[in-house]
């Protein structure tokens, strides 16, 4: 099991948009969303996303992928525009919930008998850390971690780094994907 926190800081929190970038960058969102759970012809069942959205007009809401339960989808940017005006306005779709929650409650229920990972290009180099059983990653979208929630979670976790290069938020759920696959086959 592995898990994703996407902190998106102007995702928007309802279904008026006609554009995911016009949401608040909610294609950075999708673009996780694919990069979490999608497989070149399946689904990852064992990865949950989720996106703390702290845009407008009604924040906080946590939006939450589930890939055990997911279905129904597809990896095109309409179709996820589509489900995620579903979502917010309420409506389900199966594997995928939205729910009013702060960052600080999410992160501790996600601790629970979870390792808390926070990307951050000054911290300790991936490959030398025992990502455990059930890592759950926090990263920032195009924006950043807000310095105050970084904090919150180095109080759960610690401070990895992909290296000192900055990667697209969606590159880094790849990339740890990749880390996370061949440990496995290891």
């Amino acid at each position: 099991m592995r898990e994703f926190i996407l902190y998106s800081r102007k995702g928007r929190t309802d279904s008026n948009f006609t554009t995911l970038h016009d949401a608040g960058r909610l294609d950075v969102v999708y673009e996780c969303i694919v990069a979490s759970l999608f497989l070149s012809h399946g689904l990852r069942r064992d990865v949950v996303f989720n996106a703390f959205l702290s845009g407008p007009p009604s924040p906080p809401l946590v939006l939450e992928v589930d890939g055990a339960t997911l279905y129904d989808v597809r990896t095109d940017q309409d179709t996820w525009k589509d489900i995620l005006q579903e979502t917010l306005s309420r409506r389900p779709h199966p594997g995928v919930t939205i729910r009013k929650t702060g960052f600080e409650a999410l992160l501790k229920e996600k601790a629970k008998g979870a390792t808390i990972f926070v990307l951050e290009e000054r911290g300790q180099n991936v490959e030398r850390i025992d990502l455990g059983n059930h890592p759950v990653f926090v990263l920032g979208d195009h924006i950043g971690l807000p310095k105050t929630v970084e904090s919150f979670a180095l109080r759960h976790g610690e401070k990895i780094s992909l290296g000192k290069q900055p990667y697209l938020a969606a590159s880094c759920i790849t990339i740890l994907n990749f880390l996370m696959d061949n440990r496995r086959t290891i």
